[in-house]
């Protein structure tokens, strides 16, 4: 594709419309080069790639445009004329020299070009451009028969095709085919076109559609007629026999073709021949199953049945007809046969039976065909008989629902027939068969339709149901009279309305929407329809959560649709079965409410209240939801009122609901809702035990928070927080600590949830005593220490609540020593890097650090000036710690933890200083450079982004504050697995470490001593630990292949770190037992090899990892010494040594010769230096 010079403006656009077929003349050079190869001549390899990117572009070019192929129209036949013509050379040439070689790999690309035509725009259009002359018969004939031609190759699938569709064109020639035959043969040349169609009937492939449609365009001639019946027979007896379900459906396929273009004469005289075969398919079991075959029964029958009845429009649909109502009212209406006496076949009622019971077949497109199948035959029916088969129709909605007490405890099986039914009602009523009089009835049964959905396991079923009713109504709409639709008008606008608002599904909200507009348009019956429109239009339905909170508060100012509204939230939104709905569903009730809450409020609170008696654990949430709305909705209300008591009210509907419901483990979502209810609602008097109306909600929030579940967690302890606000926790805080604090990990997690979110400027609630306790829960030191992550991510991030909650007067509550502690810590857990299965988990404590840690910065320095001395509160020194802590999570591994770490410091970075003495000494060091290297204007890239991040965050190196915490950072995302981390950390700090002098006086300025300095005494440090000398090591490595140490030793202190970590890689190599250490020790011996001072130094390590114990380290080591050796100068020849590394098997468990090979090896190396 790149031969054609490809770039990112001719990639496919999804959802881009066109105007014109803007590339024709790119695509019709392209097909000229393809057409101009000769056919005859098999291509190179070369030139056979070049036709198939060709071939490749012509047909993205065709799908760009295979949603508006009609822009094609008026190019079709410069474009498609020359490839036919191309292959009808192609076989007529093939024709008259069968003997000739041809290339079957070009005659197959443009086969493919003119198939990929067939596909683009269909069969019909594509062969009006085919040659039909009278000549063109012998030659296609000839070619598709003959057997050792082109087309026999089984991968010649698109030639057959295109071959049998030009055939099928030419056989409708006006010319008795007779006259093609020799006169002691007559009669053979329908026959070779019979016994071809025949032989491809039974394909799999799509060569089968083609037979299907020459056999019955060959059968539709006149003088081919008589044929039609030993093909009826010989179908019927094929059918019987098979048990390959290909010829079944080639058969029906030429079966409804013929029935539905072949004359009337023809059809009646073979009708119940047709329907015979239907019938003996019936009896075979492989075709009950299958779904294509089922179809086309459907399809075929119903076409029999519609070529026995005349012709005619019935009395019914003109009647029905909106649009032309007024020609019906005079009678002059031409198409209307008066005479409803005609005599019905018998055929028509054992048809309409089969249809019927199509329309409840498990598959859609079955009943599809099965609702047109009905209403195509209503309409040549006499008026009695057409309202006899929709009373039928509308019969098929109760065969479900007799015994189900409401729509949700139907069968699943109930949506096949509801969906059926609603077909087979909107392709009548699109023709005008439904009588005024039955109106009143369909639109009822349409009603319970738009609602229909039935949970089934972790899902729904229904929405093709509900749609199949917008459908129904959108044609009513259409072909009903104004006056017939009036009475219905405000049910239809409301019910609509409700569905196109609060459905689940996109397609459904849309699809009433567009039925609405219908109404709206054509009969001008519906209430405030242009302004409802504007608001529930296709755009505005679109997204689910703008519908629920946008367009529905909208549309429920009109009094006409708010109470109806409410209803349908009431009743079928906060009762639905997906969670995300009934959340929804409650906002959207208080968003509706919200502007007339003293007239909603308590009305409406009663009504979802009625829900919590239902035994159904998703109605009592959704209840529960909605109550709690409208809680928050009366406290926020700025209209003066009792608020206090219809809260109070609110809150006393929770008695409703039965404890063992709220506390049962398989409820989780009621007990959350609960806790939430009771965190909007409660109030003083509630709080008091004599006179609570719900004395059980202590139980209830104290089951909440030793649930498993985060979302109950958060639930009880706002709960809690609500309770804070209005009495003194104390004793609870006391209580939960004494009883919670060597809990279970979730009792935990809860405990110190909670301690963050009281409110402890109205009470003290003992918050010296809950500081403590988290504090003692992240102590590394203490045997208090929580073990599980999620708790002390909870506690670091309690801390800055506490904080954030008392920050109007933090001297009150708060000394300088206890901030210190609460900063110390916070300062320690950047340092976590718990793992466990999961993972790094320790990460979610550093970046509930990160966010403390700034937050204090903010509250602290807006506070400054309130607090005896903010040098006590907040150090300085523990301030540049901070920042310096947040820059190494801002240069880390993992993504997230640096986009937070990256946010973070880009606040303090924009923090004004505090508003005291001396606020320079909390100015962040470098912070001008800092700003010019991430603030520009232009960039808005986050710092998950590493290709953008590294090569900016290695240039903090310089400065020296923070140099240490961020070389720490770099370093262990060297060593990260994941390469879109790895990679550009490594070419930043390579590239980097390349700009750097030797040795440098400059202020903030590094220097690669420095750097070496630093990264060995890292290692030193830590020398035990392999999560911090693995990365060193690893980073030195990557340094030191880059070359860039190499004018390092020329410093004397630069190589006395060089010996240092050549120590620190060498030492106990023998005693180690992680491979991966092991490995980055041997590279980086090997790797300082080529420094002349360490020469010997190195060589004389080298027996530790080729005679290792572990096969992998000495076939590893061998291998990286040969290519240092290779790649490398290191003043002498190594041929000999590279010779014997070749040569020996270093994984072998023959010591002895592994031990002779490495002596050799390092005498060569010894001797050579």
């Amino acid at each position: 594709m790149s031969a054609f010079g490809m770039d990112s403006e001719d990639q496919l656009t999804e959802g881009k419309l066109f105007a014109t077929f803007e590339r024709y003349r790119e695509f019709y050079d392209l097909q000229t080069s393809l057409l101009s190869r000769e056919l005859s001549q098999e291509p190179t390899a070369e030139d056979g790639r070049a036709e198939d990117r060709i071939l490749q572009r012509l047909t993205l070019i065709l799908s760009e445009y295979q949603e508006q192929a009609y822009l094609l129209d008026p190019f079709l036949e410069d474009l498609v004329a020359p490839v036919v013509e191309v292959l009808k050379r192609h076989a007529a040439f093939y024709v008259a020299n069968p003997h000739n070689t041809l290339s079957g790999e070009r005659v197959n690309r443009v086969a493919l070009l003119l198939y990929n035509y067939v596909k683009f725009r269909g069969h019909k259009t594509i062969t009006r451009f085919f040659p039909h002359e009278i000549a063109d018969l012998s030659i296609a004939l000839n070619y598709i028969i003959s057997p050792e031609g082109p087309i026999q190759d089984f991968k010649q699938w698109s030639l057959r095709y295109v071959v049998l569709l030009w055939l099928s064109l030419i056989c409708m020639i006006p010319f008795d085919l007779e006259q093609f035959d020799e006169r002691d043969s007559v009669g053979e040349t329908a026959e070779k076109i019979e016994t071809v169609g025949k032989s491809y009937l039974g394909k799999a492939g799509i060569e089968r559609e083609a037979a299907a449609i020459l056999l019955s365009r060959l059968y539709m001639r006149k003088d081919m007629s008589a044929k039609f019946l030993p093909f009826l027979q010989w179908s019927i007896s094929t059918v019987r026999t098979s048990s390959d379900p290909f010829p079944m459906i080639g058969v029906l396929h030429i079966s409804c073709e013929v029935t539905k273009s072949g004359s009337v004469e023809q059809i009646t005289s073979h009708s119940a021949l047709l329907l015979e075969v239907v019938h003996t398919l019936q009896g075979n079991q492989i075709s009950t199953h299958n779904t294509i075959i089922r179809k086309l029964q459907t399809k075929l029958i119903s076409r029999v049945v519609l070529r026995l009845l005349p012709a005619r429009v019935s009395a019914a649909r003109s009647k029905g007809r909106a649009l032309s109502g007024h020609i019906a009212a005079s009678g002059d209406d031409p198409l209307v046969d008066a005479d409803d006496d005609t005599n019905i076949p018998e055929e028509v009622e054992t048809t309409l039976e089969e249809l019927f019971k199509a329309l409840q077949d498990k598959d859609t497109v079955v009943r599809w065909s099965s609702a047109k199948g009905i209403a195509r035959i209503s309409e040549r029916l006499p008026t009695e008989l057409a309202e006899q088969v929709l009373d039928t129709v509308l019969g098929l909605f109760s065969i479900h629902s007799m015994a189900a007490a409401s729509l949700y405890d139907m069968p699943a099986l109930a949506e096949a027939t509801w969906h059926g039914t609603c077909l087979a009602c909107a392709e009548m009523a699109r023709r005008g068969l439904v009588a005024d009089e039955k109106l009143a009835e369909l639109i009822d049964w349409l009603s319970k339709a738009l609602y229909f959905d039935i949970r089934k396991g972790a899902h729904s079923i229904g929405s093709s149901v509900r749609d199949a009713a917008s459908y129904v109504l959108w044609s009513l709409a259409r072909a009903q009279g104004v006056a017939a639709l009036a009475p219905h008008a405000k049910n239809l606008a409301q019910r609509l309305v409700a569905v196109s608002l609060f459905d689940r599904e996109v397609h459904i909200r849309r699809a009433a929407s567009a039925t609405f507009q219908e109404y709206v348009g054509r009969t001008s019956l519906f209430m405030h329809g242009i302004d409802v429109l504007r608001k529930t239009d296709f755009y505005a339905v679109g997204v689910r959560r703008n519908a629920f909170l946008v367009a529905a508060p909208e549309v429920a100012e009109h009094n006409e649709y708010r109470s109806f509204l409410i209803n349908h939230l009431l009743t079928i939104t906060l009762r639905h079965w997906d969670t995300s709905m009934r959340e929804l569903g409650a906002e959207s009730l208080r968003a509706i409410c919200q502007p007339h809450l003293s007239q909603l409020g308590s009305t409406t609170a009663h009504s979802a209240a009625r829900l919590l008696k239902l035994p159904d654990a998703s109605d009592v949430h959704g209840g529960l939801l909605a109550l709690t709305k409208l809680a928050i909705a009366f406290h926020s209300s700025p209209v003066n009122g009792d608020k206090e008591a219809e809260r109070r009210k609110i809150f006393s509907y929770l008695a409703d609901v039965p404890i063992a419901t709220v506390q049962s483990s398989r409820h989780e979502l009621v007990t959350a809702a609960a806790c939430h209810l009771i965190a909007s609602s409660i109030t003083v008097a509630e709080t008091q035990a004599a006179q609570s109306s719900v004395p059980h909600w202590r139980a209830i929030v104290d089951f909440g928070l030793k649930s498993r579940t985060t979302a109950v967690q958060e639930a009880a302890a706002a709960a809690l927080a609500a309770v804070s606000k209005l009495v003194d926790c104390s004793a609870i805080v006391q209580r939960l600590i004494r009883e919670f604090s060597d809990g279970s990990p979730p009792m935990q997690q809860s405990l110190y949830m909670v301690l963050g979110v009281l409110d402890y400027t109205a009470y003290p609630h003992s918050l010296l005593v809950a500081i403590q306790s988290l504090l003692a829960s992240v102590n590394r030191s203490a045997t208090t220490r929580a073990t599980n992550v999620e708790a002390r991510r909870n506690a670091y991030l309690s801390l800055a609540r506490i904080l954030t909650t008392v920050s109007s007067n933090i001297p009150e509550h708060l000394s300088s020593s206890t901030v210190c502690q609460m900063l110390d810590a916070m300062l320690d857990g950047l340092d976590d890097y718990t793992t466990d299965e999961r993972g790094d988990v320790g990460s979610w404590i550093r970046i509930a650090c990160v966010k403390s840690l700034t937050v204090f910065a903010e509250i602290l320095f807006a506070q400054a000036s309130s607090l005896p001395d903010l040098a006590q509160y907040f150090p300085a020194p523990k301030y540049h710690r901070a920042v310096a802590g947040i820059l190494k999570q801002g240069v880390e591994r993992l993504d997230n933890v640096r986009q937070q770490a990256g946010e973070s410091f880009l606040r303090l970075l924009l923090l004004p200083l505090p508003a005291v003495p001396n606020a320079a000494t909390w100015r962040i060091q470098g912070d001008e450079y800092m700003k010019g290297l991430f603030l520009s204007v232009s960039e808005t890239i986050g710092w998950n982004d590493s290709a953008w991040l590294f090569p900016r965050a290695v240039q903090l190196l310089d400065i020296e504050a923070y140099r240490g915490s961020i070389l720490t950072g770099l370093v262990l995302s060297t060593s990260s697995r994941t390469d879109s981390t790895q990679r550009p950390v490594s070419s930043s700090l390579v590239a980097y470490a390349r700009t750097l002098p030797v040795t440098t006086t400059e202020i903030n300025r590094y220097d690669l001593r420095g750097l070496a300095q630093d990264l060995v005494t890292q290692a030193t440090r830590n020398i035990t630990s392999n999560n911090i000398v693995i990365p060193v090591l690893q980073a030195f490595n990557i340094l030191l292949e880059a070359d860039v140490f190499e004018r390092l030793p020329e410093d004397s202190v630069g190589l006395k770190s060089l010996k240092s970590l050549l120590s620190v890689a060498s030492k106990n190599v023998s005693n180690l037992k992680n491979p991966q250490r092991i490995l980055m020790s041997m590279k980086i011996v090997i790797n300082i090899l080529p420094m002349a001072q360490l020469q010997s130094s190195c060589i004389s390590q080298l027996p530790n990892f080729l005679t290792h114990r572990y096969p992998k380290v000495r076939s590893d080591t061998a291998e990286y010494l040969y290519l240092v050796l290779q790649s490398k100068d290191l003043g002498y020849e190594t041929d000999e040594a590279e010779d014997i590394l070749l040569e020996t098997e270093w994984s072998s468990s023959d010591s002895a010769s592994i031990a002779d090979a490495t002596r050799r090896c390092v005498e060569l190396l010894s001797e050579a230096s």
